[in-house]
């Protein structure tokens, strides 16, 4: 296809038989959302492998139900050539969340992320970290840009992927965000993705993405939720005011007291993605700037 489009991909699924595809996490959104899917046989799928961004297991359990197909992750950057970590198929399901074990020749550990100038040190197995990684295929650095390099990649070869998780007892590792996108609420840090992954299992949602805005009321930044609302929500009569305050009140009681939206919720009509499916948080920091600018226009 040209183009990604939900219902020529499941035509094709059924007429071709594909047995196994690669998909991006909005491809999983809408597989189990959209009413399109309900209409195709879609049986031959054996197994999907999700990359780009991390998928919650709430998201792949609801694809499984509609589908009855698994969907195992796998985890790279360019600067690692690319893949270093995959889930066996057998273990789709035992480890739904991971984005697997480590490939061979590889190195892998979590450290923490200091707020001043102290050294990172390593944490212990299931403890949140930033993943660093070392091996043959890690690259030699960014051309011509010393400063780049010596900011991720350390003498004796370890790179700071920038990427947030942690590694459980069995051996599987879980990425949970980005460094520079978790929101510090008074000291805590929140992690986007987690949230996210949350508020797409409510039934008034059909995409959404979350970013930290700066509170004047709080005196820190906070979480907000961009969201694409649900044919089924906007049917139902209930304003958008209200909705918003459901899915407020809905999210409270499954996180921590720090997880909270105390930024609120706001209504799009599409959550801005790149080509391959990550959230350009970038976008939405603009939108609510401009929001922050003009408090009383309509949104």
């Amino acid at each position: 296809m040209p183009k990604f489009d939900i219902e020529k991909w499941c035509a094709h699924v059924q007429n071709y038989r594909i047995t196994f595809c690669y998909v991006a996490p909005p491809v999983v959104v809408l597989l189990s959302k959209h009413p399109a899917v309900d209409k195709y046989d879609l049986s031959s799928l054996r197994m999907m492998n999700s990359g780009a961004a991390p998928l919650t297991r709430e998201l792949v359990e609801a694809v499984y139900a509609r589908i009855k197909c698994g969907i195992k992750q796998g985890y790279g950057l360019s600067e690692t050539s690319p893949t270093t970590h995959t889930q066996p198929w057998e273990e789709w399901r035992t480890s739904i969340g991971s984005v697997g074990k480590l490939l061979p020749n590889l190195e892998a550990k979590y450290m923490t992320i200091p707020e001043d100038d102290s050294e990172p040190k390593e944490v212990p197995v299931g403890e949140v970290g930033e993943l660093y990684l070392r091996g043959p295929n890690v690259f030699l650095g960014y051309h011509n840009n010393p400063t780049a390099t010596a900011q991720c990649l350390s003498p004796d070869g370890w790179f700071r992927t920038g990427d947030v998780g942690y590694q459980d007892k069995d051996g599987n590792f879980f990425i949970t965000d980005r460094v520079k996108e978790l929101i510090k609420y008074k000291g805590f840090q929140v992690a986007p993705a987690e949230l996210e992954g949350l508020l797409v299992d409510h039934d008034a949602v059909n995409d959404v993405a979350v970013i930290g805005i700066e509170s004047k009321e709080h005196g820190t930044e906070v979480p907000r939720a961009y969201i694409v609302r649900s044919e089924k929500s906007k049917a139902s009569g209930v304003s958008e005011e209200e909705e918003a305050a459901n899915i407020v009140r809905w999210l409270d009681g499954k996180v921590a007291y720090h997880k909270r939206l105390r930024g609120g919720v706001r209504f799009v009509d599409a959550i801005p993605k790149s080509p391959s499916g990550k959230i350009l948080r970038r976008v939405l920091k603009e939108r609510a700037k401009a929001e922050a600018a003009q408090p009383k226009a309509k949104l």
